[in-house]
């Protein structure tokens, strides 16, 4: 399992230092601060004039959309012009990077893993049209929802969290409207295994089935369930497990009191010590120091 680990989190690395960053944040390490997240794209852009290296999120999704201005994005490898009105979708992992033109206005929305967990139903088939790196037209209704988002975020009214719980829900349901009606819709036989694969995936999680297994349960072969998963989200089967299991540790860390050895072992892990090694190569920090970080206490 360990060398598991490994594979997902530093496949991309030559030396010691990753030749693609990881980030929460663009230039940040710490984790989420909020329930989800919203600026400007200036105010970012502006620090780094207005050019955001190639990197990725591991546990974040993002949407942008262009209000004026422009210029490009890089996606998993392909450039992309960006005009007024564009919306861009980053799922969780891709890689991708901008080059605004100098003044480019719009905003970013972040939205953490867990959360789209807790919104997306596999059936609804939502969460395969927000798999792929994309940048499609937006739409009045996104843009009014985008901005609806930002004043929620930056005001610190009675019941935000749940405001923007819901407002990024029905954004993240208008980005896979979009998605699908640009794409012509995802009704092939690969992403309906996708789905099922997903459907699995929330079932079995914890009880650490391999990629073996969930093949297994689809009736194809581990090769065919990699190709699945990489035309979806560009990702393998075995990292998509592994991230499943690091965002359950996530939530029980966040939103729970008991102690790092009883979720390991809740987590199916038979030594804590263990559980503490991957989740440290997995997310940068020990289980302990992330919710020292959140709670500021030692967890």
């Amino acid at each position: 399992m360990e060398g598991f680990v490994f594979v997902l989190y530093y496949s991309n690395m030559r030396t010691a230092v990753p030749a693609i960053r990881v980030y929460n944040l663009f230039g940040e390490s710490g984790d989420l601060p909020d329930v989800v997240h919203c600026e400007t794209i200036a105010s970012r852009s502006v620090l780094h004039d207005w050019t955001l290296a190639v990197h990725r999120h591991a546990r974040l999704h993002q949407v942008l959309l262009i209000e004026r201005g422009g210029g490009e994005a890089t996606l998993d490898g392909r450039v992309v012009p960006l005009r007024p009105m564009q919306i861009v979708n980053v799922p969780v992992g891709h890689v991708h990077g901008f080059r605004f033109v100098p003044d480019t206005q719009g905003w970013v929305l972040t939205i953490a893993a867990e959360i789209l967990d807790e919104v997306l139903l596999a059936s609804e088939g939502v969460r395969g049209a927000l798999s792929r790196s994309a940048v499609v037209r937006g739409t009045p209704q996104i843009r009014t929802t985008m901005k609806q988002i930002f004043a929620e975020h930056a005001a610190r009214d009675f019941g935000r969290a749940h405001v923007l719980r819901a407002l990024s829900a029905a954004m993240i349901g208008l980005v896979a409207r979009a998605l699908t009606g640009e794409s012509g819709g995802s009704g092939t036989a690969e992403s309906g295994l996708f789905r099922r694969f997903e459907a699995l995936l929330e079932q079995h999680h914890l009880e650490r089935w391999s990629v073996a297994d969930y093949a297994d349960a689809l009736s194809i072969t581990p090769t065919h369930l990699n190709r699945v998963t990489r035309a979806a989200t560009g990702d393998t089967a075995s990292h998509l497990i592994l991230n499943r299991l690091i965002r359950e540790a996530r939530r029980n860390l966040v939103y729970t009191n008991l102690p790092v050895s009883t979720i390991a072992y809740a987590l199916g892990f038979e030594d804590p010590a263990y559980f503490s090694r991957v989740y440290a190569a997995a997310t940068g920090v020990s289980p302990r120091t992330f919710r020292a970080q959140l709670h500021g206490d030692e967890g």
